[in-house]
């Protein structure tokens, strides 16, 4: 199965290997176009399905490992932490944006308020911080999930 990459992300990936003395290796390239091939927040466990999809060989810890190097890039970027598995989006190309994370059901939602990024900044200014990027999640129970818990409390 080959999947097409957008050749500035490999590129960017390959320069960024080099300058670190390391190669574009078949592994890395197939976890790449694995991790590339799917937008949303990925764990590495949905990465490995994806790469053993391209390649049955690869294993658990190549993807550990190629995904750091990914986020080390620039290409990938941690998506809502919480107590479960560490997720990844994509980074690159891809615009700024908060996200909402249901603990009830682990739905999350991605927003962006340009009233919260300016008040950000504000506060920024206001301890003397210079900006350089910021993550943040709301958590919260989905509409779903409250209606279920009010749902449960009324039930005898």
């Amino acid at each position: 199965m080959i999947i097409n990459i957008n050749m500035n992300e490999r590129e960017i990936f390959t320069s960024f290997l080099k300058r670190k003395g390391l190669k574009m290796t078949q592994p890395r390239e197939t976890v790449l176009q694995a991790f590339l091939a799917h937008e949303g927040h990925l764990t590495t466990e949905d990465i490995l399905h994806a790469s053993r999809m391209i390649d049955a060989s690869i294993g658990q810890a190549t993807v550990f490992r190629t995904m750091k190097l990914i986020a080390e890039a620039g290409l990938a970027r941690d998506a809502c932490q919480d107590d479960g598995p560490r997720k990844y989006e994509h980074a690159y190309l891809h615009s700024h944006h908060d996200h909402l994370h249901c603990i009830g059901c682990g739905k999350v939602i991605e927003f962006f308020d340009p009233d919260i990024e300016q008040a950000q900044e504000a506060i920024f200014k206001q301890y003397g911080f210079t900006a350089i990027g910021h993550r943040m999640e709301l958590q919260g129970l989905c509409a779903e999930c409250s209606a279920q818990q009010d749902k449960t409390r009324t039930q005898p």
